[in-house]
């Protein structure tokens, strides 16, 4: 056997001759000599093999998906051994190429060799997904790496080596969640979705595992919310001075179970609030387009759309926050459950208790939402520029400081009218002080307590949001591949 047949340790090249006249995937020396340093670096233990860990660490270090590992395993083991050898790995990559080849020539619609931001645009038309020149152009940054503002067949080939799609509709539905419309958990945003995802029930799929993921995420954190309501109805003038007497407090009042009274109700809104949401945005999205025919909405329209549709949303279930404050305030044996606390506040308040703090709560969507995804596109458009030489997109660690700062500064904007809020939801049991209306609750705020007091109960806030947002991110990953919702 000749030495132009052997690849990496010793192997056996398949495909012969006519596997190599194909310039469809043709390799070269350098190829060869590229696909052995790549399954060298690869091969952490150098034993000839790539297990699944290794694929995974791999991947991982140039910012990919580590759940691509199981797919390339699944697609490249001819052997079924669950190890690569390099005469695998290399067969992958060969047809791989191939499939890359045909994609990138059915992009350069002019046969120029390089693909632009209007070929880009004009197959995500051609797929049922309307964008923006500007949404093309931020992807093809991400493959850009000699800075001309267009794809040759290798920047291409590179970026996709190990993304494991096997057609443009694959493609383009990764660049769709990854480069577009990804803005983040804690954004009132929502995400955009094709008709052929709202045919095939993807819409419904995705909302159930949200509202499964911060269901687990609330009661998670629960107790840090409980704190959080504690202070800043009863300020400094109860045990809530602190984090550990007011924690201390509370499981002295009524036990450990204490620590999530009010629970049961917030994970029950989630539900009602993402559906009405959704359906709320899409209505106000469909008049915002008017006579644009299946235009794609820019973000500031989508920030509108989704402020009013989460204005919408709350303006339907906010009996519901009241009854979630009246219940985290309550102490023991004072309601029996949501029914009798709803029953007591209409006996004794009357039905416009319901909506006690409405005004700040609706006033606080803008700037929480507006802030929370102008830092949030900022960050992540800044590491992508900054970055998308050696990665193919932010990954799970990037994407969760993005909104977890992000989430930060937008509480930070809103958090005087949340204050404000609570304590008009929770005045009924402020015993020997007046109802007061917005402005009074803020002025009584300023000159009894200072600016501080505008942001009590901030720090147990902030110590739950990245928790939260960590907790609602596996869980939601979880219920994804459960429900077949994957990328």
């Amino acid at each position: 056997m000749g030495e132009d047949e052997k690849g990496f340790c010793g192997h056996i090249r398949p495909g012969g001759n006519e596997e190599n006249r194909d310039t469809g995937a043709a390799l070269d020396p350098d190829r060869e000599k590229k696909y052995a340093e790549l399954f060298k670096q690869l091969d952490l233990n150098k034993d000839g093999r790539v297990d699944i860990s290794e694929l995974r660490t791999g991947l991982a270090a140039r910012g990919l998906h580590r759940g691509e590992a199981e797919e390339i395993v699944l697609e490249s083991d001819i052997n079924h051994d669950g190890l690569l050898d390099f005469q695998e790995f290399s067969q992958y990559l060969r047809v791989h190429e191939k499939r890359l080849k045909l994609m990138f020539h059915n992009l350069d619609r002019n046969n120029d060799g390089r693909i632009d931001v209007g070929e880009i645009q004009h197959s995500l038309h051609q797929l049922g997904v309307e964008v923006t020149m500007e949404q093309a152009s931020r992807i093809l940054q991400s493959m850009d790496r000699d800075g001309t503002m267009t794809i040759d067949w290798n920047e291409w080939r590179d970026h996709f080596l190990f993304n494991p799609f096997h057609n443009m509709e694959e493609i383009v539905h990764y660049w769709k969640h990854s480069h577009m419309f990804d803005i983040g958990e804690q954004l009132t945003v929502p995400d955009e979705f094709s008709e052929q995802e709202r045919r095939s029930g993807l819409v419904w799929r995705q909302l159930v595992a949200g509202a499964m993921a911060g269901a687990v995420s609330r009661t998670g954190t629960a107790p840090l919310d409980r704190l959080k309501v504690f202070l800043q109805v009863h300020g400094s003038t109860s045990w809530g001075i602190n984090l550990w007497s007011g924690l201390r407090g509370m499981v002295q009042e009524g036990g450990v179970v204490s620590l999530w009274r009010g629970n049961g109700i917030n994970v029950l809104k989630i539900a009602p609030e993402s559906a009405i949401k959704f359906m709320a945005y899409e209505q106000i999205k469909w008049l915002i387009r008017g006579s644009k025919e299946g235009g794609s909405l820019r973000v500031q329209e989508r920030f509108i759309a989704g402020s009013l549709a989460g204005a919408t949303a709350q303006t339907i279930i906010y009996p519901m926050e009241v009854l979630k404050t009246r219940l985290t305030l309550r102490k023991t044996g004072q309601y029996s459950g949501v029914a009798d606390c709803a029953r007591q506040i209409m006996k004794t308040e009357g039905v416009r208790a319901f909506y006690r703090g409405y005004l700040p709560n609706t006033l606080g969507i803008i700037p929480y939402a507006g802030i929370d995804l102008a830092v949030y596109e900022t960050l992540k458009n800044a590491w992508l520029q900054k970055y998308c030489v050696d990665s193919a997109d932010p990954g799970v660690l990037v994407l969760l400081g993005c909104g977890t700062i992000s989430s930060t500064c937008g509480q930070l904007a809103s958090y005087p009218l949340a204050l404000i809020r609570t304590r008009m939801q929770a005045q009924a049991l402020t015993e020997g002080k007046p109802k007061l209306t917005m402005v009074g609750q803020f002025k009584y705020i300023i000159s009894h307590e200072g600016v501080p007091g505008l942001y009590r109960g901030i720090t147990p806030n902030f110590l739950k949001v990245v928790p939260a947002v960590s907790i609602s991110y596996v869980v939601y990953e979880h219920m994804k591949k459960v429900l077949g919702v994957g990328y």
